[in-house]
């Protein structure tokens, strides 16, 4: 029998994190294209194959999320994905739910689906090598209206079902409820809103008994919307992160990770080291690491543009960011606070 909690503490590795490699073949194509790289089957898999097989990419990540599909490709050393990460000790991990569709009450928010067969396809993940799952829901924000009560409230019950459904099946999850930035709202709005949707989260899951200490919290930081022309300070989304996460979430989680959603790598880099110091020195009772995307990606993918000669280059700025975003979790980060 797996020992979840082992398997999810393990993800928390002193200076590691994970990179998220779960887009769909939709983000995927528009994330290809944007750097001029035509997108098929084939280019998906080199995409992959340029970030997963990374020399030295073990030495900073503890997981990789990976796309359902990316399960079943090798790489050009011809061994499947998993195996070849297992094999490095990056755990694999795989994106499980169905994506976003508006939700009827209120037609600008989403919910998120895949509720329907998830107990079969997490049999067969299970079988492709995957030991953690990742879920995630968005929230958005404007003005006042929005979000609505019913809209966070629905998007957290299938969240804690999700979890709870994962745990059954041998595997450990990961909960995304992400605040998306876009808009213009405030950082002191962005709090309210997250303070909101972590509390229904975590009061829900209680609700479902879900077990917390092999559950994994990956989370938006605290950040005003992308069209609020005041830029917040690493300190100031540090505070305010924090006294969130510390004011919501139980000890009793295996740690939170953080995404970038949509800043820059050195965005990214700065408030993951200023959250990571301030968590520090507030006695954060559990560890906190990166579970990045775009923000590891993207100065390799401007290098790469699709180009076999330009993969050595791409890989060496790839570890490059890795490294950085290693160093800014300090040393110790693996280690829940007393």
């Amino acid at each position: 029998m797996t020992d979840l909690v082992a398997v999810a503490r393990s993800l928390f590795t002193s200076g590691k994190g994970l990179l998220a490699a779960d887009e769909s073949v939709q983000t995927a194509t528009k994330r290809l294209a944007a750097y001029g790289i035509p997108a098929g089957e084939e280019m998906r898999r080199q995409y992959r194959d340029l970030f997963l097989l990374s020399p030295g990419a073990e030495d900073y990540l503890s997981g990789i999320i990976l796309f359902s599909e990316t399960l079943l490709q090798k790489g050009n050393d011809k061994k499947l994905f998993p195996a070849s990460l297992s094999a490095r000790g990056i755990l694999p991990g795989v994106k499980v739910d169905g994506g976003t569709e508006p939700f009827p009450a209120s037609p600008k928010e989403f919910i998120t689906n895949g509720l329907f067969d998830l107990p079969e396809r997490l049999i067969e993940y299970k079988k492709q090598g995957a030991v953690f799952t990742k879920w995630r829901a968005v929230t958005v924000i404007e003005g006042d209206q929005l979000p609505t009560a019913a809209a966070i409230h629905e998007n957290m019950k299938r969240l804690a079902t999700y979890a709870k459904t994962v745990q059954a099946a041998g595997m450990v999850p990961i909960l995304e409820p992400e605040v998306l930035i876009t808009g213009s709202h405030s950082r002191a709005r962005c709090r309210k809103v997250l303070e909101e949707v972590l509390g229904t989260l975590l009061s829900v899951i209680e609700e479902q008994s879900v077990d917390r200490a092999s559950l994994v919290l990956k989370t938006s930081m605290v950040l005003a919307g992308s069209e609020n022309e005041r830029k917040d300070t690493p300190e100031e989304v540090a505070k305010d992160t924090v006294e969130v996460l510390m004011a919501t979430v139980p000890r009793q989680i295996a740690g939170v990770v953080f995404l970038s959603g949509g800043q820059t790598p050195d965005q990214a880099t700065e408030n993951l080291s200023a959250i990571s110091a301030f968590g520090k020195a507030q006695h954060a009772p559990w560890p906190m690491t990166f579970s990045y995307a775009r923000a590891l990606q993207e100065e390799a993918l401007a290098l790469w543009q699709g180009k076999e000669e330009n993969v050595p280059a791409a890989r060496e700025a790839f570890i490059a960011r890795l490294r950085k975003v290693s160093e800014a979790l300090g040393a110790g980060s693996g280690e829940a606070g007393a």
